[in-house]
C-alpha cells in the first residue's frame, strides 16, 4: 500500500484534484494519504471533502489522516513513497499583497508575480527555507521518496531541491499539458488535435513548442504563424503576447500571455502605457484572481459541506500518472522540470529545465533535446540568470545577492535604476518581516 503525503493540503481544490485522481486510479486506490498543513481550519475542510470523495468514489478504500503544524510534519512524511508539494508561504494576505504593492511605489507593475519578476524572487526567498526543512525531514524518514513539486516559482524551487538536497525531485506544471491544444483551438484548427505530435522544451513557463505535426506528419507551424499574425492584427484577445512571440521569435510558448508579458522588457513599460492596451495585458491579474478564488471557494465549500455528495473524475494532472507509472513500471510521458544534465545543450548545467521525461519503474528519466534555436535559448537565459541568482541568495542568505537577482531580472532592470532596485528590495525585505529575517 503506497503512502502519499500532501504538503499544503489546505489548498483544498488542488488537493481534491490530485488526491481525487489517486482515488480513481486502481494502483493507488488503497493508498495511505497524509494531509499536512499549518492551518487547522483549511486542513479540516480538506479532510472532510477528501473523505467524501473517498466514500463516494473509492468505496472508502484509502486511509486518510491529517497532520497539523510543524511539530507533526516529520510523522506526515514518515515512510512516504510520494510527496506532493503545493504550499504557498505567506499566502495572498499578507505576502502576495506586499509583493505587488511595494514595487508599485517604484513604478514597477506586475501581472502574476509568482514565477519571475520581483514578486517571483521574493516568493522563492521565503519558500526555499521551508523546502530546506522539508528536505531534511525527508532524508531522515522517507529517503527514497519522489518529491512532486507544484509550487511556484517552479524553476527556482525545483532547481534548489535538485542541486542542494538529496531528494529525488521533479517539478510539474499544467502549462505543458494544454499548450498545443489551447493554441490550435484559439486559431480555429481543432481538426488537427487528434493524433498530433509535438516537442516542447525550455524552462518552466517559457517552454517552447518546438515542433507540432498533425496525424499525417504535416508541419502545422506555417499555418499557425499565418493565422496568429492575422488574429493579432484583426482583434483584441487574451493571447496577444504569445502570438507576438510567434511573429518575432518564430515559436509559441507554454505559459499564458499574462505570465509572459512580465518575463521580458518589451510589453510593460511605464513610459509607454499604450502597450498595455495594445497587447491587452491584465496588470494586477494575480491579486484579482486571488480575491475571486477566495470568494468562490467559500461558496463552493458551503455547498459541498451542506450535502457531502462530492465525487471526482480523474483529471489530466500528472501526479497520479507518475505514481502509477513508477509503481507499475508501465511507461508514461510527461513534461518535467529537472536539472539540465546535458538535456538542452545550449543552456547551463545548473539550470532547471522543462523537457520531455519518461516515467517508469526506474523513476523520472529526462530525455535529451539538443540545442534550442539561438533566440529561444537567449530568451530562456534572461530568466535563468535571475533564477540562479535567487537560489544563490537563498543559500548564502546574503542581501547583496538579492539585489543582484533583482538587477538581473529583465523587467525590473528595464524599469528601475540600481539604486531604486536596492531600495525596493530593502523595502520588501522589511515589509515581509519574519519571512525574510535570515537575510542579512
Amino acid at each position: 500500500m503506497p503512502k502519499i503525503t500532501f504538503m499544503g493540503a489546505g489548498s483544498t481544490v488542488f488537493a481534491r484534484n490530485v488526491l481525487g485522481d489517486c482515488m480513481c486510479t486502481p494502483t493507488l486506490r488503497d493508498s495511505e494519504i497524509a494531509l499536512y498543513d499549518i492551518d487547522g481550519q483549511r486542513l479540516a475542510e480538506s479532510e472532510i471533502i477528501l473523505s467524501a470523495i473517498n466514500k463516494n468514489t473509492n468505496e472508502g478504500r484509502a486511509k486518510i489522516k491529517t497532520y497539523l503544524g510543524v511539530e507533526n510534519r516529520k510523522e506526515a512524511l514518515r515512510g512516504a513513497d510520494f510527496v506532493v508539494n503545493a504550499i504557498q508561504v505567506g499566502l495572498y494576505d499578507p505576502c502576495t499583497i506586499i509583493d505587488f504593492e511595494v514595487p508599485k511605489k517604484y513604478g514597477l507593475r506586475q501581472t502574476i508575480g509568482d514565477t519571475l519578476g520581483i514578486g517571483g524572487i521574493m516568493r522563492a526567498l521565503r519558500t526555499i527555507p521551508v523546502l530546506r526543512d522539508f528536505a531534511e525531514d525527508m532524508q531522515q524518514v522517507c529517503p527514497d521518496t519522489w518529491f512532486l513539486n507544484y509550487t511556484n516559482p517552479m524553476a527556482m524551487l525545483s532547481g534548489y531541491m535538485q542541486r542542494y538536497t538529496g531528494v529525488k525531485t521533479v517539478g510539474l506544471c499544467h502549462s505543458v499539458q494544454c499548450c498545443s491544444e489551447h493554441l490550435l483551438r484559439s486559431l480555429g484548427m481543432e481538426e488537427k488535435l487528434e493524433g498530433r505530435r509535438e516537442t516542447i522544451a525550455g524552462i518552466n513557463h517559457m517552454g517552447w513548442l518546438l515542433e507540432l505535426y498533425d496525424k499525417d506528419g504535416n508541419d502545422l507551424y506555417p499555418e499557425i504563424r499565418r493565422r496568429a499574425a492575422e488574429k493579432n492584427a484583426r482583434e483584441k484577445h487574451g493571447d496577444m503576447v504569445r502570438f507576438e512571440y510567434i511573429r518575432r521569435l518564430g515559436y509559441y510558448c507554454t505559459e499564458s500571455s499574462e505570465h509572459n508579458a512580465e518575463y521580458n522588457p518589451w510589453f510593460i513599460k511605464a513610459r509607454l502605457p499604450e502597450l498595455i492596451e495594445r497587447y491587452n495585458i491584465p496588470l494586477d491579474e494575480y491579486p484579482r484572481r486571488c480575491v475571486e478564488q477566495i470568494k468562490g471557494w467559500e461558496k463552493q465549500k458551503n455547498e459541498i459541506l451542506a450535502d457531502g455528495k462530492v465525487t471526482h473524475t480523474r483529471t489530466g494532472e500528472y501526479a497520479s500518472y507518475i505514481m502509477e507509472a513508477i509503481l507499475t513500471g508501465v511507461p508514461y510521458k510527461i513534461g518535467g522540470n529537472v536539472l539540465n544534465t546535458g538535456l538542452i545543450d545550449n543552456l547551463p548545467s545548473d539550470a532547471c529545465v522543462e523537457v520531455p521525461c519518461l516515467v517508469d519503474g526506474m523513476g523520472v528519466r529526462p530525455c535529451h533535446v539538443g540545442r534550442l534555436p539561438v533566440q529561444l535559448a537567449a530568451m530562456n537565459m534572461t530568466n535563468i540568470n535571475a533564477q540562479l541568482m535567487t537560489i544563490e541568495a537563498a543559500v548564502t542568505k546574503k542581501r547583496e545577492s538579492i539585489y543582484q537577482a533583482a538587477m538581473l531580472e529583465p523587467r525590473t532592470a528595464a524599469e528601475l535604476s540600481i539604486d531604486e532596485i536596492v531600495a525596493m528590495c530593502d523595502d520588501l525585505i522589511e515589509a515581509h518581516g519574519d519571512y525574510m529575517k535570515d537575510y542579512q
